[in-house]
């Protein structure tokens, strides 16, 4: 069974309040609203009429719950797996650091699900804190089976190869010609309540000064950077693999420096796997329209969500499609562009 998050629940509910209360007053006839919260429906209707993982306004006939949960798809992120497919309708991507200093992406996927998405590669213990928030569900090629102990001991449900809408593709070597077509995966599971919000969005007129900042290179140590520019308004991704006119259309880049552990085991060349730890505390860097913010960034918990701040209070990240690199804060390095 899947976990109900606290914090989406109580959305959900301030929602309902909304459409109840717009029906008409107290059930005594007495015309009195009964005591209830204006400030709570209207953060209600807000959520409702926003994506939770972007911020972005719901347009249409679209609905902010959909019939599936948050969709996390694991993907191979070295030139092996050029081109890749899919990032284009992510509404948010998560890098994380793997083996021989290597990165891997998270790809989030709700308000548009892709027909085919990948290459498909494993889990980590590290994508517990990252997926967790929004109770999403997993698409993965597999895990070691120390790997799989706790993502199920996290609750974290997880559909691998063999399962609905994956496949191997023809022309492409393994492990990197393994595919899912999202739109069949997607039928496996079922949604029913808007997602918490995954960052706290705003606008960003309401952001810092900061400084500028044409762009900046994330180094995860001897093994990735990953480099970015802005460019016509957006960030542009210099070092990745993804097929042209299917990039991840990043608004933002959000820069948070985390602890790196060793997750216990070794992957079958020989090298340790190590173990972002996505809870606690530690710096962070927002990156948007041309300039940087530096805060702080804390979790309280592997499925809490991610708070930023400065010294003058919260930080909220504009709303928009936000790529987050989880930088490791010992090997790790971060390189402003002025």
């Amino acid at each position: 069974m899947r976990r109900t998050r606290t914090r989406a629940l109580a959305s959900t509910i301030a929602a309902t309040a909304l459409v109840l209360s717009a029906c008409g007053g107290s059930d005594d006839g007495s015309g009195e609203d009964g005591g209830s919260d204006p400030q709570a429906t209207s953060a209600g209707a807000k959520l409702a009429s926003t994506w939770p993982l972007t911020g972005l306004p719901v347009k249409g006939d679209d609905s902010a719950v959909q019939d599936h949960p948050v969709l996390v798809l694991k993907m191979d992120n070295t030139s092996s797996s050029a081109p890749q497919v899919g990032l284009g309708s992510a509404d948010l991507v998560v890098e994380e650091l793997v083996e021989g200093g290597m990165t891997r992406l998270a790809a989030f996927f709700y308000s548009r699900v892709p027909g085919d998405a990948g290459p498909v590669r494993s889990m980590r213990a590290s994508d517990i804190g990252i997926v967790s928030p929004v109770d999403a569900a997993m698409v993965t090629s597999g895990a070691a089976p120390i790997t799989i102990k706790r993502i199920n001991g996290a609750g974290i449900e997880f559909f691998g190869e063999g399962a609905k809408g994956f496949y191997r593709a023809s022309g492409r070597s393994a492990p990197y010609n393994l595919f899912a077509d999202m739109t069949a995966t997607a039928t496996l599971t079922r949604g029913g309540e808007r997602p918490a919000d995954y960052l706290s969005w705003g606008d960003a007129a309401d952001l810092p000064k900061g400084k500028p900042a044409s762009g900046l290179a994330a180094s995860f140590g001897g093994g990735h950077t990953t480099t970015w520019s802005f460019r016509d308004g957006g960030y542009v991704n210099e070092s990745g693999y993804a097929a042209e006119g299917d990039e991840f259309p990043a608004d933002t880049v959000l820069v948070l420096r985390v602890e790196v552990g060793d997750a216990g085991y070794r992957d079958p060349a020989g090298n340790p796997v190590p173990e972002t730890k996505l809870e606690g505390k530690g710096e962070a860097m927002l990156f948007h329209d041309g300039r940087v913010v530096r805060a702080s960034w804390s979790k309280a918990g592997l499925d809490a969500p991610i708070e930023l701040a400065t010294k003058q209070g919260e930080l909220t990240v504009p709303a928009g499609h936000t790529w987050i690199e989880l930088v490791p804060r010992e090997a790790g390095d971060v390189t402003v562009t002025r």
